[in-house]
């Protein structure tokens, strides 16, 4: 899998951590770099703690671009958006995909583990690691974010 990202991170809360797993499977297999900010374990946690990782991260310039998995997305994505900067689409298909990277810059991915299969989960971070932002008109609408 290429990427247009140089550094990547992951993160989840219990309903997404079979999904994180897998993913970060497929990444270890395919000898990509992926930084695993946890949970480590299936044991209840509160997904703002996590979503918060991955913004903090962004933020710091530590990686370019983040993938959040939770039961619906909602809630990691609400969480992440609260920070500056960051711009977190939860993505259910292509086409939604494609869009949230092209019109919106969107840093960060977010899945709903209890939404969508393991195999269309990685064809969309697929899409979402590939797909350029296309600025323009785009660009003056996210910087009004």
């Amino acid at each position: 899998m290429n990427s247009i990202f140089k550094k990547i991170c992951i993160s989840s809360d219990h309903a997404g951590y079979k999904l994180k797993e897998f993913i970060k499977s497929y990444f270890i297999k395919k000898e990509i770099p992926l930084i695993d900010l946890g949970p480590f374990e299936m044991e209840s946690v509160d997904y703002p703690d996590y979503a918060k990782k991955i913004t903090r991260r962004l933020v710091a310039k530590k990686s370019d671009a983040g993938i959040l998995v939770c039961g619906s997305g909602t809630g990691m994505a609400i969480t992440a958006n609260k920070t500056k900067g960051i711009r977190a689409a939860v993505c259910y298909n292509s086409k939604s995909t494609r869009l949230s990277r092209e019109h919106n810059n969107a840093n960060i991915i977010a899945l709903g583990s209890r939404l969508i299969k393991k195999k269309e989960a990685m064809k969309l971070i697929k899409i979402f690691l590939n797909t350029k932002f296309q600025g323009g008109r785009h660009l003056r609408r996210v910087k009004k974010i």
